[in-house]
Formats: structure tokens, C-alpha cells, sequence
């Protein structure tokens, strides 16, 4: 299993950090985004969908209320919000496991109503330090190829903030 931490100094920052990654993203991958509330997992989604291509005009949002929404690019992306899911069935009916498992790419909020914590894919897991700064952790799992991990820190630039994590330049 290979993990990394950084840590974004405001919105733009964490955007930036989902477009590199959404650049790197091939199929199929199964992208699994925690934190609370307002930690940042739409704008890091938005910014994956950018790296992936989607049409800048077109809003990135949560799909709260559809439980998906489907952007074509590079790679399809299929947004899943699970926040508000009732049932466990729910995604059967909507063959989560067709798009999560298929080509393209899923990215999951709220990957805890899965209730299962060890689903091969990447975690992502972003915590609030204060209004503008998260800490985004990466952590892959199962399948997932570990050279994702290692390409993202080397597109990035970023440099050592302590031994605790990394700052972004």
C-alpha cells in the first residue's frame, strides 16, 4: 500500500492537485473521496474532471440529489455524491458497479455509505487544518497501480514543509 500527504494553502491549490492527478487518471480507476463537510472533495472533483478534459464551461458539481452525474473527456467521469443515500439497493438499481468497475473513471463522495472500507482504489482524504487549509492525503488500495502515487508527486512541485508533510509551492 503506498500513501502520500500534502497540504494545500486554499481552494486554487486544491483544484490544481485534482487537475494533476485527473491528467494522470487512465481507466479504469476508482477514485474514493473522504472528509467533512465543506473539506474540499467537489473542488478537488472539479479539478479532476479539468485534468480529464471536461469543457471548462461545463459546472462541476455535486450531484447531491441525482446520486451521479456522467462528464465526457478523455476518459469518461461518473461523479457519484453518496451523501445522501438511503439504501444500500440504490446503487444496484443505478449499477454503481458497472460504472466504478467499467472504463472510464468513478469518482465517489462520501465512499463511507459503501460501508466497506477496504475497496481497491485510491483514497483520497482531505481534512480541514482551518478555513483555507487542507491536508490531502492519497492512499492506494488493493489493485490500484502504485505508480499513480509516484507520478503525481513527480509532476508536482512541491517542497518539504516538515516531516509531517509537504506544502505546496
Amino acid at each position: 500500500m503506498s500513501s502520500w500527504s500534502v497540504q494545500s494553502d486554499g481552494e486554487s491549490q486544491t483544484l490544481k492537485l485534482g487537475e494533476k492527478l485527473g491528467r494522470l487518471l487512465q481507466q479504469p480507476t476508482l477514485v474514493l473521496l473522504r472528509g467533512d463537510l465543506g473539506a474540499g472533495k467537489t473542488v478537488f472533483a472539479r479539478g479532476v474532471a479539468r485534468g480529464l478534459g471536461v469543457d471548462p464551461i461545463i459546472p462541476i458539481t455535486s450531484p447531491t440529489f441525482t446520486l451521479m452525474n456522467h462528464y465526457q473527456a478523455r476518459l469518461d467521469l461518473y461523479h457519484f455524491d453518496l451523501y445522501r443515500l438511503s439504501e444500500p439497493d440504490e446503487l444496484i438499481e443505478l449499477g454503481f458497479d458497472d460504472y466504478a468497475y467499467g472504463s472510464g473513471v468513478a469518482l465517489v463522495e462520501w465512499p463511507e455509505k459503501l460501508e466497506n472500507s477496504e475497496i481497491s482504489g485510491l483514497w483520497v482524504h482531505l481534512k480541514r487544518i482551518d478555513d483555507d487549509r487542507r491536508e490531502i492525503s492519497f492512499c492506494l488500495q488493493g489493485e490500484t497501480d502504485e505508480k499513480l502515487i509516484t507520478a503525481l508527486q513527480e509532476i508536482c512541485h512541491w517542497k518539504q514543509e516538515n516531516n509531517n508533510g509537504r506544502d505546496v509551492d
